[in-house]
């Protein structure tokens, strides 16, 4: 019994992961590909505040949504190629939308930083860990809610909140460490 309830988490923090691949990597694909024009173009509200800020650039979400869905990519010919069967199977439209949903979660939050009056690199704790959870699980329900009923369970979204603070933590570390990003967090 302790040793299927083992294997059961273990599963189910797995399958959580694989499903949460193309969301991951386009928010961590980003960083790399960030720089050049941002999206609010340099804009401001009529108080002088940003609408996003620099930090927020068209060849960021662009390459970092290109990142997510090659990762996408590579996981569905991984499935197909070896038969893991036991395994959520992607589609096209999952890998874009969870990719293109964590960059458009990121930049919503952004936003609302913005009007919080918090500066780029200011800590905006659980907003700045969730945001692509949110933006990606939102715009998959939007375009594919029966393949995520059927695959994000109760216990995958909970496998996945536990996840995200993990990755999210240690991706920034290694980004500050070898110098891709200004702060560790």
């Amino acid at each position: 019994m302790i040793i299927e309830t083992i294997f059961a988490i273990l599963m189910t923090f797995t399958v959580a992961l694989w499903i949460m691949v193309p969301a991951y990597t386009a928010n961590a694909g980003a960083v790399p590909f960030g720089g050049g024009t941002p999206i609010d173009f340099g804009k401001c509200t009529k108080n002088g505040c940003r609408y996003l800020g620099d930090g927020k650039t068209w060849h960021g979400i662009i390459g970092g949504i290109v990142v997510g869905i090659l990762f996408g990519l590579l996981q569905m010919f991984f499935v197909q190629t070896f038969h893991w069967d036991w395994l959520p199977q992607h589609t096209i439209i999952t890998i874009t939308t969870l990719a293109t949903g964590a960059l458009l979660g990121d930049v919503v939050k952004s936003f609302f930083k913005r009007r919080a009056g918090r500066e780029r690199g200011e800590k905006w704790p659980i907003a700045d860990i969730y945001d692509l959870v949110v933006g990606s699980l939102a715009i998959l329900a939007i375009f594919a809610w029966q393949w995520m009923t059927t695959n994000v369970t109760i216990w995958i979204f909970v496998a996945i909140l536990i996840w995200t603070p993990l990755l999210h933590r240690g991706a920034n570390i290694i980004g500050y460490l070898i110098g891709i990003k200004q702060v560790p967090w």
